[in-house]
């Protein structure tokens, strides 16, 4: 398994390396085959309210799957970033939870791209307890601070919903393996889910 960890606005120390290292090399006893992590760590000056600690983490399965949890939290000491890449992990462990009990998709093929294997889940450890809120720091700044390229495969609408769930987020942006066109994929708020698609 291989791990990258990338600073915006905060030196990666020596011993940050270690102490986040140490958290998220356990990430393979609770979920087989992972390929990547990448831990992004931020620390955001905002003009209003208090200053921002960033913990991002993206475990890129070899099956395909991407898990992402971020934990946000207002910097009150030193050991802020520590914390926010403990509760990141603690989310992580959730989307593992989620990743490794999927309901069964409808499209055989949807389903062995993105569950765990039944060889993969017997490898695996039971996931430690976590107990976190879903909620994000009261307060965020609405300042764009991050741009990111995201990398498009192509897929079909089932799939993008599978990617949506594990992922955890309100909305999912692919490309649409039939028309060849970027769509978003939304969750309702009165259930179910939205396409956007381009004119």
């Amino acid at each position: 398994m291989e791990i990258s960890i990338h600073g915006d606005g905060i030196r990666i120390s020596e011993a940050l390396d270690n102490y986040t290292r140490s958290k998220v090399d356990k990430l393979d006893r609770y979920l087989p085959n992972i390929a990547h992590v990448g831990v992004e760590l931020a620390i955001i000056r905002t003009h209003r309210g208090a200053d921002l600690a960033i913990a991002q983490i993206t475990v890129q399965h070899a099956r395909g799957a991407i898990l992402r949890a971020e934990e946000r939290m207002g910097i009150e000491n030193r050991d802020t970033i520590r914390w926010s890449i403990n509760k990141a992990v603690d989310k992580l462990h959730r989307q593992i939870d989620r990743f490794k009990s999927k309901r069964k998709a409808k499209n055989q093929r949807v389903r062995d791209r993105y569950r765990a294997t039944m060889a993969e889940l017997n490898m695996a450890e039971e996931v430690p307890a976590y107990d976190i809120p879903d909620a994000t720091v009261a307060g965020a700044p609405t300042d764009i601070f991050r741009r990111k390229q995201v990398e498009m495969m192509p897929m079909n609408e089932e799939e993008a919903i599978e990617q949506l769930e594990l992922l955890d987020h309100t909305f999912y942006m692919f490309m649409n393996a039939e028309s060849a066109q970027v769509n978003v994929l939304y969750r309702r708020d009165n259930g179910g889910y939205g396409i956007l698609v381009p004119q």
